[in-house]
């Protein structure tokens, strides 16, 4: 049997035995530190030939994605950046410069979030290889996981889908972007090359859920590393990830972590106008369920905190559906256009 034979899910599936049951199946993981914080380390690891190109990518918009990538998980997880160690694989031609270049997105990516690179290390190898390793820290009452996702919860989003596939498909075809505006062209590019990992939503989350103290005690699930934490644990009135894999993706495993369905629909997905510029409304909604690589935060909470959100955050940001008790994970049409369809991971990118 080969990797390819049972795929990256297969893979992940083996590998997860080595691993506590506890700490694994979020964005993140989540080690206790203190009675009051929570340590939240993630890594994440960029392949030249697989997540990037000299064709698409600029060394500096390498730097960014894999920082913005690793920030992105720690954004999901309700927590603070603290900082970052590199490990980078190089074949011995690659020129200083390039290194230098790389290193520069990095920082101008972390610089916004004042977080360090704190460490890493080189080593030769036959293909480059960026491999961030990420921390930040959470109080542990306001950690978001994907396991605690409750039916009537409303699923909110925070920006645009579908951009960065735009993006990532005009670099490599820019022949299809003839009739695009500059701006509009620029927008869908910079958005494959600078995502932003929304580090911005946390303190407004808070603000919202801190004018209604009465909603962290709506929740019933149990937090299952309790034996980690010896202090009273309050579950948290969210549960997410972010949509780095797709945003179809984010909502099955949060529905699958949690033991529940969602019904979303299809009209309330917003798409960015340049998107709709290009091509049509079916590819459209294909790029924003299985494109992959935009980095919003995919949330489930209660209705009124997370129109209050939505409002907050403005155009991009949409409440797209709501959890169920059923399994199944529903994108409706409510124009009855087009048939309900069921939404699976099967369709985003998979690695094998």
């Amino acid at each position: 049997m080969k990797v390819k034979d049972i795929g990256e899910q297969g893979l992940l599936e083996r590998l997860q035995r080595f691993c506590p049951a506890e700490i694994i199946g979020d964005d993140a993981a989540v080690i206790s530190s203190s009675p009051e914080k929570s340590l939240v380390v993630t890594t994440d690891m960029l392949v030249d030939g697989v997540h990037f190109s000299d064709a698409t990518t600029s060394p500096e918009d390498v730097g960014w994605r894999s920082t913005a990538a690793n920030l992105s998980d720690l954004a999901a997880m309700g927590a603070k950046p603290l900082g970052i160690t590199v490990a980078l694989g190089l074949p011995g031609e690659v020129p200083v410069e390039w290194v230098e270049r790389l290193y520069k997105g990095m920082d101008e990516c972390l610089k916004l979030h004042q977080t360090p690179i704190v460490g890493g290390d080189v080593c030769r190898s036959p293909v480059i290889t960026v491999s961030i390793t990420a921390f930040g820290e959470v109080e542990p009452n306001q950690t978001i996981y994907r396991n605690t996702a409750q039916v009537g919860d409303a699923i909110a989003i925070t920006g645009f889908h579908g951009a960065s596939r735009a993006g990532l498909e005009l670099l490599i075809h820019p022949e299809i972007g003839q009739n695009l505006s500059d701006r509009d062209r620029q927008f869908l590019i910079r958005s494959h090359q600078r995502p932003k990992p929304r580090l911005d939503v946390l303190p407004i989350l808070q603000e919202i859920l801190s004018s209604d103290p009465s909603q962290p005690h709506k929740r019933t699930a149990v937090r299952p590393y309790d034996t980690l934490h010896p202090t009273p644990y309050t579950p948290h009135p969210i549960s997410g990830m972010d949509s780095s894999d797709g945003l179809a993706d984010a909502i099955v495993q949060i529905c699958e972590m949690s033991g529940v369905g969602a019904r979303i629909d299809r009209d309330r997905i917003p798409i960015p106008p340049a998107l709709s510029n290009l091509v049509t409304a079916e590819q459209a909604i294909e790029w924003a369920l299985y494109g992959g690589e935009d980095f919003e935060l995919v949330l489930c909470l209660p209705q009124q905190p997370a129109e209050a959100l939505i409002e907050h955050l403005g155009e991009g940001a949409a409440i797209i559906g709501e959890i169920t008790a059923e399994s199944a994970i529903v994108l409706g049409d409510r124009t009855n256009k087009n048939p309900d369809r069921i939404l699976n991971r099967d369709r985003g990118f998979q690695h094998f």
